[in-house]
């Protein structure tokens, strides 16, 4: 199977994307062991700070000792430049928030998943145009699943996946699924500035774990 689709299966099984950054190699490190640990297999780390990308080699190797069927992923990739850099030190797929056609470019000519946020139907449509399979609704909280459901027949071949507020309650999530998500990006509301700071390992855990359940209860409706 190519790279592409692994990283497509692995996001629509969990349902979710865990996305999160930390300027602390270590933290950055523990995070990614604890939400293995229940069972995530593809991971978003954003390119938001001068550490991202020697943090991001430093997951890479230990992912590759200890976690070999885990999909990293980089996420916050504005340009080419920092699209190729990453998939040399290791990215598995690459996540925009918006749509970079010369990103898109690189990651097809690697046989890589790219996910561009996009907003508005003509974003959406150019990414389409240009072969991407796979979009980010960013930011989900300002366009709701609403907004979903009035684009969706449009565009039935697209996966799509609302990233930024998205909640970890049921109806949040559910509300979404029923517009037709494929999954859902998690970031500061699952893996908060205050549990990362705090180093509470056991409580991103637990929440990682308490809401693959609820995607996975929700799904089987």
């Amino acid at each position: 199977m190519d790279k592409n689709q692994q990283a497509i299966d692995a996001i629509i099984h969990q349902g979710m994307l865990p996305l999160y950054f930390n300027a602390d190699e270590s933290v950055s490190i523990d995070i990614l062991r604890a939400i293995y640990k229940v069972g995530i297999k593809a991971v978003e780390y954003t390119n938001r700070g001068e550490a991202a990308f020697k943090n991001f080699k430093a997951m890479v190797q230990v992912r590759n000792a200890e976690m070999p069927e885990l999909l990293l992923g980089v996420g916050t990739i504005k340009n080419e430049a920092q699209a190729i850099e990453y998939v040399a030190a290791g990215a598995d797929f690459l996540v925009s928030p918006g749509y970079v056609e010369a990103v898109a470019n690189f990651a097809h000519s690697k046989g890589l998943l790219y996910a561009p946020g996009c907003m508005t139907p003509t974003e959406i449509i150019e990414a389409e145009n240009n072969g991407v399979k796979f979009i980010k609704l960013f930011p989900g909280n300002l366009l709701g699943p609403e907004f979903l459901s009035g684009i969706k027949d449009i565009f039935p071949k697209l996966l799509f996946m609302p990233t930024g507020g998205v909640d970890t309650t049921r109806e949040n999530i559910e509300g979404w699924f029923k517009a037709g998500v494929c999954a859902v990006g998690m970031g500061s509301k699952l893996i908060s500035k205050k549990l990362m700071e705090a180093k509470d390992y056991t409580t991103i855990e637990v929440e990682t774990k308490k809401v693959l359940e609820l995607i996975h209860s929700i799904k089987a409706k």
